[in-house]
C-alpha cells in the first residue's frame, strides 16, 4: 500500500487533494510555497507520505509479535476480556490507517458511480480473502492439513472487519463531503459534518442495542470431551446492558444472525479466572467454571464492527487534517490536540463505567485506541517527514509499502506453515521448528528463544518489504 507526494507550485497555503493509483491507494498531491519552516519543500519529483508507511509496517510487525509470541507471553496478548494490551492496539491501527487513506485517495473524485463501483468492487475482494484466510480453511502452524466445512466456516474475522470499515468510510467520503473550499475552521467543519452526523448515528445505535437489547437464555453444543456432562449447555441470561462474557448483545446478534457454528470457537473469555486455571493464559477449566466458558463468541462480529468503524472516520479526520491545514507543524498541533481529546475521553468514559473491552469494542476502547493511533501516526510523522529521521525506521517502512501481502503470508501463518510442509521423515522435523528450538537451547529458556524467533521473523518480512521495494513490486488487493 502506498502514499505518494508531488509537489507543485502554485499558491501560499499548502493544498492537498489525492488520485485514485489503480483505483485504491493513495496519491497525495501538494501545492506549496516556502512559507517557513513549516511549509512543504518542492521539489519535481514523486515522494512517498513515509510515515504512513512507517505506521502501516509497525501495525503489521505489532501483529506479528503479539500473535506469535503471546502464547509465550501472556501479558502481550489479547486482554480476556476488560482491559488493554498490546495486542487490543493492533486491529484500530489498522482501521485508523484505513481511515487516513481514505481521506487522501477520495478528496478529489471526477465519477463518483465509477469510484463507488471501485470501493464496492475492492470490499468484496477484501471481504472473501478475509474469509479464505480466517474462515478455517487454513489450519495454520503446526497443522499441515486444510479444508473447512461449510457448515461451520467463520463469516467474519479481522480482513472482513476492515473491509467493512473501508466501505461505509469510503462512500460517506465519496458522497456525504461537500464541495466547499476550507479557507477557516468553520469551512472545515461545514464540509466534513455530514460524516460526523453518520458516525453518531451509528454510535447511538450501537449504544442503544449494547445497553438496551434484551438477551434471553440460550443454549449451545459445548465440544466433546471436555465436560463430564455432555450436551446442550443452558446460558441463564434474562438481562439487558450486561456486558459480561455471557449475556452481552454483541454475542446475542451474532448468535441470532450468523449462528453458534460460526463464530470463532476459542474466544478471548477463556483465559479469564473463570475459565482458566493459568489466566491470563489459556489452561483447564478450574472446578465448577460457569457453563458459558465453551462458548462461542467472535471478537469481529456485527455489532462490534459497526462501532469499529468509528476508528475509520476518527482516521479520515486525522486525514482531512493533513490535507487542509497550513504547514507540517500546524498539523502536528492538530493532530496532537485530537489524539490527546480522544485518550481523555476513553479513560473518563472508563471512570464513569464504560470499560475497556476490544471483544465488544465499547466506546471507551474506542477512544483510547484510536488516540493511541492518531498519537503514534504524529510522532512517526513529526520524525520521518518533518525532520527526516527516517533511516532507523526504513525496515517498517519497506513492510508498510506491502502491509497487506506481508499479513496475510505471515500474521495468517500460510507462510510458515507452507515451509513446515517440507520436512525430514517426519513433520516435527522441519526448518520453522528447528530454528525456533535452537534459539530456545542456545537462550536456555523456551519464552525467550520464542520471541526472538519472532524478532527474526519480523526482519525477515522487513526485508522481503525491502525486495519488493526494489523490484519496484506493490501487491494491492
Amino acid at each position: 500500500m502506498s502514499s505518494e507526494i508531488a509537489i507543485e507550485e502554485q499558491g501560499r497555503q499548502p493544498l492537498l487533494y489525492s488520485t485514485p493509483t489503480n483505483g485504491n491507494e493513495e496519491e497525495i498531491v501538494t501545492s506549496s510555497s516556502s512559507n517557513g519552516p513549516d511549509a512543504l519543500k518542492n521539489t519535481s519529483s514523486n515522494q512517498r507520505l513515509l510515515s504512513l508507511d512507517v505506521f502501516r509496517g509497525l501495525t503489521v510487525a505489532l501483529m506479528i509479535l503479539v500473535d506469535d509470541a503471546g502464547g509465550a507471553f501472556p501479558s502481550i496478548n489479547h486482554a480476556p476480556w476488560f482491559g488493554v494490551t498490546i495486542a487490543d492496539f493492533v486491529m484500530p491501527f489498522f482501521l485508523f490507517g484505513v481511515g487516513v487513506s481514505i481521506s487522501l485517495v477520495f478528496k478529489k473524485v471526477s465519477s463518483k458511480p465509477l469510484a463507488t463501483k471501485k470501493v464496492v468492487f475492492r470490499t468484496v475482494k477484501l471481504f472473501l480473502l478475509g474469509l479464505f484466510l480466517q474462515g478455517g480453511y487454513f489450519h495454520g502452524r503446526n497443522n499441515l492439513a486444510y479444508g473447512v466445512d461449510v457448515a461451520k466456516i467463520r463469516w467474519l474475522g479481522v480482513l472482513q472487519r476492515i473491509s467493512i470499515g473501508y466501505l461505509l468510510a469510503s462512500i460517506t467520503e465519496i458522497w456525504l463531503v461537500k464541495n466547499i473550499t476550507v479557507d477557516s475552521p468553520i469551512a472545515f467543519v461545514r464540509k466534513y459534518y455530514v460524516q460526523w452526523i453518520v458516525a453518531t448515528l451509528l454510535l447511538s445505535f450501537y449504544m442503544c442495542l449494547l445497553y438496551g437489547l434484551y438477551v434471553p437464555n440460550w443454549e449451545f453444543q459445548a465440544p466433546s470431551l471436555t465436560r463430564s456432562t455432555n450436551g446442550p449447555q443452558i446460558v441463564r441470561c434474562g438481562v439487558r446492558g450486561s456486558l459480561e462474557p455471557p449475556c452481552n448483545a454483541v454475542g446475542y446478534i451474532d448468535r441470532y444472525f450468523l449462528g453458534e457454528q460460526h463464530l470463532y470457537q476459542r474466544p478471548v473469555y477463556r483465559r479469564t479466572k473463570e475459565c482458566s486455571v493459568n489466566s491470563p493464559d489459556y489452561g483447564p477449566l478450574p472446578p465448577h467454571s460457569p457453563e458459558w466458558c465453551l462458548a462461542p463468541f467472535d471478537p469481529e462480529g456485527i455489532l462490534s464492527s459497526l462501532m469499529a468503524v468509528l476508528t475509520c472516520f476518527v482516521g479520515l479526520h486525522f486525514g482531512h487534517i493533513l490535507l487542509h491545514y497550513k504547514g507540517q507543524m500546524h498539523t502536528v498541533v492538530m493532530w496532537s490536540m485530537s489524539s490527546f481529546m480522544l485518550l481523555i475521553s476513553g479513560f473518563g468514559l472508563q471512570v464513569l463505567g464504560i470499560p475497556f473491552s476490544k471483544p465488544l469494542y465499547t466506546l471507551s476502547y474506542m477512544c483510547i485506541t484510536a488516540g493511541a493511533s492518531g498519537l503514534f501516526l504524529t510522532i512517526i510523522f513529526y520524525m520521518v517527514d518533518v525532520k527526516h529521521f527516517r533511516k532507523p525506521v526504513v525496515l517498517l517502512q519497506w513492510m508498510g509499502m506491502n502491509a497487506l501481502i506481508i499479513y496475510a503470508l505471515a500474521a495468517c501463518d500460510i507462510f510458515p506453515a507452507a515451509v513446515q510442509g517440507f520436512y525430514w521423515h517426519s513433520p516435527e522435523n522441519n526448518l520453522v521448528d528447528g530454528v525456533e528450538s535452537l534459539l530456545q537451547a542456545i537462550l536456555h529458556s523456551s519464552k525467550w528463544g520464542t520471541f526472538v524467533f519472532v524478532l527474526l521473523g519480523i526482519l525477515f518480512w522487513c526485508l522481503v518489504g525491502g525486495f519488493l521495494h526494489m523490484k519496484g513490486i506493490y501487491i494491492k488487493l
